[in-house]
């Protein structure tokens, strides 16, 4: 089983940068992909971005493309979404989520989830 916990939410205006963090438990983070997604008010959670196991692939949506950079440290347990040039239309909850097995975009194939960080990004 894994706990996530992410930080690293607040307010910034457009075109500045957050970093998202993500802090697992337990000593099977190396067998997960690992993904954020994002929920905006009265939306649906979407896929954001997505990292391999071993960090080899990283996936984006294509509204985060060339702004938002995925990574991980295995040793640490963690993962982290680094967010530039953000957008009004950024605004959401953040999550984080492990997924042992499917598809990277499709938030089903993710079986553990953090609370979320909010991130609002003011015009």
């Amino acid at each position: 089983q894994v706990q996530l916990v992410e930080s690293g939410g607040g307010l910034v205006q457009a075109g500045g940068s957050l970093r998202l963090s993500c802090a697992a438990s337990g000593r099977t983070f190396s067998r997960y992909l690992m993904g954020w997604f994002r929920q905006a008010p009265g939306k649906e959670r979407e896929f954001v971005a997505a990292i391999s196991r071993n960090s080899e692939n990283t996936y984006y949506s294509d509204s985060v493309k060339g702004r938002f950079t995925c990574s991980r440290d295995n040793d640490r347990n963690t993962v982290s979404l680094q967010m530039n040039k953000l957008k009004p239309e950024d605004t959401a909850v953040y999550y984080c989520a492990a997924n042992y097995a499917g598809s990277y975009f499709h938030r089903d194939s993710y079986g553990y989830w953090g609370q979320g960080t909010q991130v609002t990004v003011s015009s």
